[in-house]
């Protein structure tokens, strides 16, 4: 394979995913870690993603502005949050995750719309305080640098003392048979306390994400109560999904 074919793959999984790792990289391309990296730190120094410790992130998914700059499949995402919007009532009381999706969902909300949101993740919990209706209460922790979100002990507790009407989570991997996956165990455990803080759970994700998976998972597809995708809920792309105990729309 040439550079320029892998680094155009190696684009296309970090926007996808927001987050990969050089060793997955250098396994599914089959060449060593060393070139991964090169080429990774090129990209870097172009502009085109973040180089970090073992990997590399997403432009759109490290830097909070109140702009959707950088976000991938942004159209995508866009129809993603309008859908999840209309499932909020006035007085809800919300969590919404990190990632770019449900920034996106974040920015779509209404400025008049009154409710309170939770989030672990800064830039939404940064776009939500520009609509003076909303309570905004941040659910702290361990910050993550390359997230921009809080994880570890202290925020799975904090998350345990809640109960919200709607969880509003992204995934970095799903598949109908395998459910919701990872690659950070951190992660997985905030998305795990999210939805047992959650009465309704909701994924929200792009169909280029449907039919992956990864090292960790979250929790088997019934396990999430709605499925919010770009597609029409009839699309054939979904059929796999509608086995499961799992409303798509």
């Amino acid at each position: 394979m040439l550079k320029e074919e892998r680094q155009r793959t190696i684009l296309t999984e970090v926007v996808l995913h927001n987050r990969v790792l050089l060793t997955d990289i250098a396994e599914n391309l089959n060449v060593s870690i060393d070139t991964v990296r090169r080429d990774v730190k090129e990209l870097d120094a172009e502009g085109k993603l973040k180089k970090v410790h073992g990997g590399a992130i997403a432009l759109g998914f490290t830097n909070y502005t109140p702009k959707n700059d950088n976000t991938y499949a942004l159209t995508e995402k866009s129809v993603i949050a309008e859908k999840a919007v209309r499932l909020i009532k006035e007085g809800s009381v919300i969590f919404i995750d990190g990632g770019t999706t449900c920034l996106e969902l974040a920015r779509a909300i209404p400025s008049k719309m009154q409710l309170t949101c939770f989030t672990h993740s800064l830039p939404v919990a940064l776009e939500l305080l520009n609509k003076t209706n909303i309570e905004v209460i941040f659910v702290g922790g361990q910050l993550s640098k390359d997230a921009q979100m809080a994880i570890g002990a202290s925020t799975v507790y904090n998350l345990s003392q809640i109960k919200v009407d709607y969880g509003f989570i992204g995934t970095g991997y799903v598949d109908a048979a395998f459910g919701l996956t990872e690659f950070d165990w951190d992660i997985v455990q905030v998305k795990k306390a999210v939805m047992d803080a959650s009465k309704k759970s909701v994924l929200l994700c792009i169909s280029e994400k449907l039919n992956s998976q990864h090292r960790y998972k979250t929790c088997d597809i019934n396990s999430v109560n709605i499925m919010i995708t770009e597609l029409n809920p009839e699309n054939k792309q979904l059929d796999s999904f509608r086995n499961h105990d799992i409303h798509l729309l």
